[in-house]
């Protein structure tokens, strides 16, 4: 950075005058801070504006930012400029059950709520609004297009401009997460729109138009949601809320805070008086009137203040420059540092994608905010973390501070970084700065499987049951036959497969990944992994191999067939139509008797086809397979579940070697030992004793 270019920001940092700006989002959000009228009311983290109920109903909610914004400012009526970023969903109990749809709306009021029906619950007395709707009820009284659009309203349920989601391929009613961004800027009086199911906002916007600030924005106008359901069991909710508002630099008077209620008296009323009353937001600023008096004090000379002014700039002067000396001297002394320190850490950690800093993590989690935790990985928390630059939502996984979850961490990263896969979860960047480790990678929408399968309120359908299983198979393909070094991931579980916004799936946490050379014997290592998806061989000789991985693979698979956990708490499996309490065994009990068929989940409804569901639960049984030799390998695997290859013949009664009957025993051990939490825990052995050494909760 040049002297002049140094010299011009702090000018700038310490004379320009503070712009009047607001910033929030979800997880800086407390309940103090939002306003919910009507149906509007928390659930689980989310903001859902109708009500969640068995039976159609007509009704509207509104949650706003409890605090109002200013949009123009004093004076010159000069607008703000905004971003704003949410998540959100529509889903319906009754999918025949059209409802209303919702939408981003200003307000200078915070108190009205509009109807139900198609009004989205925007349309109120003498109500000025602006709103982006998305709506999902084709409306012949407001001229919808269809069911399925986004349209800008301007103090009218008939949109001034609207946009067909069909042309992108999105679908409100789907129930899957939809993202949206809406920015306007101030200078250029433009409003834009992105839509996406991805986190990524889109290159082209779908809406783009002119809007007449000064026509349709208040000084102080409130932010936030409205939704609204016509006889129908539509349910609207906000995962997730970003705004933010500024002032161009150019509105040099913009820093003035508001002014309290004063009365303003026209000067041509009668001795009565006529007065209008002003009733800005509580933001108590210096009386105007106090203001005017001692600018009434100035005569054509200088006055005392402009004096202590003139006097206040020049020590300031002189202030700025010994500060920029400082600084100067600082900067580089903190690239030293940080030259320093890159080369601390390896030239195969520099070659990742991109390094972050510190700072700018800290600040996409909020200072690592536990409201920002979205799960807990190998040796690591992941947090989810918007990007103060671009808006972007990322994971930032942070490695636990023992030298194990170090240790585990730099593994994970020179390994994945170097991964390339439609299948993988991609890793963004790396940031090691303050004796932190973080690892930032694209977040998935649509959140792990293991949670699409046992905690979303709509079965996961077969469909995506299929194809989330072909992407897993594709990725464990890659990773052990067609990398530079074959990858075995050695932790394969449903929380480790992660869901896009088209429910693809995405392989994740290699934190206890090895990398070897191809057709290398493998090493005995402590055996790590999770209860229910340890192949019985690795269990008891600690040898993690690209069968370890099929077998755990195989568990995945019946898991994701049959709706069950690989180990069930109750091991009577009373409530369960007797169920096992080890999946593997129950499904090849069936096989046995020849009702396979009876592994399927319930939840489906027998909504698959017979033949697909018989070949996916005997690729299960075939990777389960107690004898190694006999499982199939990953890329087999790919072929017969695509239908191009046969599944071999699966016996009826599950091969017994003495490996097969020892792990089976120490399962259930440490089953019982843990019957209270679901029966899902880590666990390492010793090699050397072939004995159980520790337990970890996961």
């Amino acid at each position: 950075m040049s002297l002049l270019s140094f010299f011009t920001f702090f000018i700038f940092f310490f004379f320009t005058p503070t712009l009047a700006s607001t910033e929030f989002d979800f997880g800086t959000l407390t309940l103090s801070s939002l306003k919910l009228l009507g149906d509007a009311h928390l659930n689980n983290g989310t903001v859902s504006l109708t009500r969640d109920l068995p039976v159609p109903n007509s009704g509207s909610g509104r949650a706003l930012y409890s605090r109002p914004v200013r949009f123009r400012q004093p004076g010159n009526h000069s607008p703000a400029s905004f971003r704003t970023f949410f998540s959100f969903s529509v889903t319906n109990l009754n999918p025949s059950s059209i409802g209303g749809g919702l939408a981003f709306v200003l307000s200078p009021d915070d108190d009205s709520l509009g109807d139900a029906g198609g009004s989205l619950g925007l349309a109120a007395a003498a109500t000025k609004f602006v709103a982006v709707e998305f709506d999902t009820l084709m409306d012949a009284e407001f001229k919808d297009i269809n069911g399925n659009h986004v349209g800008v309203d301007l103090n009218s349920m008939v949109s001034a401009k609207v946009f067909d989601l069909g042309f992108i391929n999105v679908d409100l009613k789907s129930g899957d997460t939809v993202n949206a961004w809406i920015e306007f800027d101030g200078s250029t009086t433009v409003l834009t729109v992105w839509v996406s199911y991805s986190n990524l906002k889109p290159k082209d916007p779908i809406l783009t138009m002119n809007l007449d600030a000064d026509r349709y924005f208040n000084d102080f106008m409130y932010v936030g949601f409205s939704g609204s359901t016509q006889g129908s069991t539509e349910t609207h909710s906000v995962e997730w809320w970003s705004f933010s508002s500024f002032f161009p630099s150019s509105s040099a008077g913009a820093a003035a805070p508001p002014p309290p209620a004063v009365t303003l008296m026209n000067p041509g009323a009668n001795s009565a008086g006529s007065s209008s009353s002003l009733s800005p937001p509580p933001s108590i600023a210096p009386s105007v009137a106090q203001k005017e008096s001692k600018s009434s004090s100035c005569h054509n000379g200088l006055c005392k203040e402009n004096l202590g002014a003139v006097a206040g700039v020049v020590t300031a002067g002189a202030f700025v420059l010994a500060l920029f000396a400082g600084a100067l001297i600082w900067v580089y002394s903190k690239k030293f540092k940080r030259v320093k320190k890159l080369d601390t850490l390896g030239s195969e950690i520099i070659k990742m994608p991109k390094q972050f800093s510190y700072k700018e993590l800290k600040a996409a989690t909020k200072c690592f905010n536990a409201n920002r935790i979205i799960g807990h990985g190998a040796f690591g928390t992941v947090y989810k973390g918007v990007m103060p630059e671009n808006g972007e939502i990322v994971a930032v996984k942070r490695c636990s501070h023992s030298s194990q979850g170090k240790n585990e961490f730099l593994s994970e990263l020179s390994i994945i970084g170097t991964l390339r896969h439609r299948n993988l979860v991609r890793l963004q960047g790396w940031c090691h700065e303050k004796g932190e480790i973080l690892l930032v990678y694209d977040l998935m929408p649509n959140g792990s499987l293991d949670k699409a399968l046992f905690e979303a309120r709509m079965p996961l359908p077969w469909s995506h049951r299929r194809k989330i299983l072909l992407g897993v198979a594709s990725a464990l393909a890659y990773l052990h036959q067609e990398c530079e070094n074959q990858v075995i991931h050695r932790d394969i579980k449903t929380s480790n497969i992660m869901l896009d916004e088209g429910f693809n799936a995405r392989l994740g946490d290699f934190g206890l990944a090895r990398q070897t050379e191809h057709d290398k014997s493998p090493d005995a290592t402590v055996a790590a992994g999770t209860m229910g998806y340890l192949a019985p061989e690795y269990l008891l000789t600690g040898k993690a191999t690209e069968k370890t991985d099929v077998f755990s693979y195989g568990a995945v698979v019946l898991e994701v067939a049959s709706g069950r956990r690989p180990i069930e708490k109750d091991a009577t499996g009373a409530g369960k139509g007797g169920v096992s309490s080890n999946l593997v065994e129950w499904v090849w009990t069936l096989h046995r008797e020849g009702r396979l068929l009876l592994a399927a989940d319930p939840r489906l409804e027998n909504e698959f086809d017979e033949a697909e569901m018989r070949r996916v639960l005997m690729v299960g049984l075939a990777c389960s397979n107690s004898d190694p030799l006999a499982r199939p390998s990953m890329r087999s695997v790919v072929q017969m579940l695509v239908g191009d290859a046969e599944v071999p013949i699966v016996p009826t009664t599950k091969p017994n070697t003495g490996l097969s009957t020892s792990h089976s025993q120490l399962l259930l051990s440490l089953q019982d030992s843990v019957s209270d939490i679901d029966g899902i825990i880590t666990i390492s052995t010793s090699t050397s004793e072939n004995s159980f050494s520790g337990i970890d909760i996961v």
